[in-house]
Parts: C-alpha cells; structure tokens; sequence
C-alpha cells in the first residue's frame, strides 16, 4: 500500500476515470470536478475485483441503499482496477449485480487506488475502501478493511445522514449510532462529563 496519500480532512484533487455506466448501458468519464459543481456528495466504494465473491455481495447491497443515497445528494462510484469492459461484463453475467445502477469504476492503472492508499502493489488490486467526499471536495469520511470482511451499506447510509446533518449544523456533533431524530451534542465546557445525562435528558 503507498505511503503518500490522501487523509480525512484533506482536500481532495480532481481526479477523472473512466467508468461503465449501468444505466446507460455504456462507458462514461467521470469527473470528480463535476460532482462538486453540482454540490453533490461522493462517495468512492473501492473492491479488490470483479468475478470474486465477496464484492458482488457488497455492490449489491450497496445497490439496494443506491436510491435512498441518491435522496441525500449523493453520487455513488465502485471502484476496482479492473477495466471499463471487465466491469460490463461482469455486471450482464452477475446476477447480484442486477440493481447495481450507479457508476462502476476502473482504475487499471491504480492511479486512484494509490491516491487513496488502498493500493496493494504485490497484487494490482484495491483493498476495501469506502471514501465519502464533501460537496466541497474534502474527504470527510475513510473505512478501510481486509478483503475477506465484506461491508454495511445500511451503516454507509446512517453515517451519510449524519454528515449532510453536522454540514448543515456546524456547531453539532452526533453521538455512536444516531439517527435523523435523535439528540446530538453541542461541544463546550458545559457538556464536559455531562454527555450522560444530556443525551438522557
């Protein structure tokens, strides 16, 4: 995995791959540039690679949360080093991969995958990795694991939520599992060992 990449707080460069677009039914580029006039979220799913076995189970589910990310102003984009046309294929021939809608992808080369640091040099392949990019271009939000743990969209979602929340309300903070709803927290010398009973209030 490379050294140099980007962290949670950083801004993030424009960047531009190339992707097949299921909706499309063709290949697209995509601009990260273009999200952001748009004022869009980002979030960038990379998965080690087609035709294996635990990433379609994750495109999947990820697929079915597609619509409900969407409503939150959120572009969702896979990413795998493998090609535009792997990626066509795979998803004509993967049954999971039926409501997969949103972008998929490729990074033969790995320039993205190294950008992000889940770049594995001895395999050519990207690790786990789930990167959620702001409206303004920081990058809020990294998750990173083996490959042989696949992830939570429904957990991707919850955090989502709280983003577009704490944007909206800068001086809040939302506490371990928050929902939309629920008390979030004010940091100050007023909460200092009194988080227990404000959130009991």
């Amino acid at each position: 995995m490379t050294e140099s990449h980007i962290h949670v707080g950083d801004m993030v460069p424009d960047f531009t791959i190339d992707a097949f677009d299921p909706t499309e039914h063709g290949f697209v580029e995509v601009k990260l540039k273009n999200n952001l006039k748009k004022k869009k979220w980002t979030i960038l799913f990379f998965y080690p690679a087609d035709f294996t076995f635990v990433c379609p189970t994750e495109l999947a589910d990820l697929g079915a949360k597609h619509a409900e990310l969407k409503k939150l102003g959120v572009e969702v984009i896979s990413v795998s080093t493998d090609t535009k046309y792997t990626h066509l294929g795979w998803h004509q021939s993967e049954g999971m991969l039926k409501n997969v809608k949103y972008q998929m992808g490729a990074d033969p080369t790995g320039k993205l995958s190294r950008m992000f640091g889940v770049y594995e040099e001895p395999s050519g392949l990207a690790m786990r990795g789930t990167f959620i990019i702001s409206p303004e271009g920081r990058l809020v939000g990294s998750e990173v694991s083996f490959d042989n743990v696949g992830r939570n969209a429904e957990e991707l979602v919850r955090k989502m939520k709280a983003h577009v929340y704490v944007t909206a309300h800068p001086g809040e903070a939302c506490p371990a599992k928050w929902e939309v709803g629920d008390k979030t927290l004010t940091p100050g010398a007023d909460l200092v060992g009194k988080v227990y009973d404000t959130l009991k209030k």
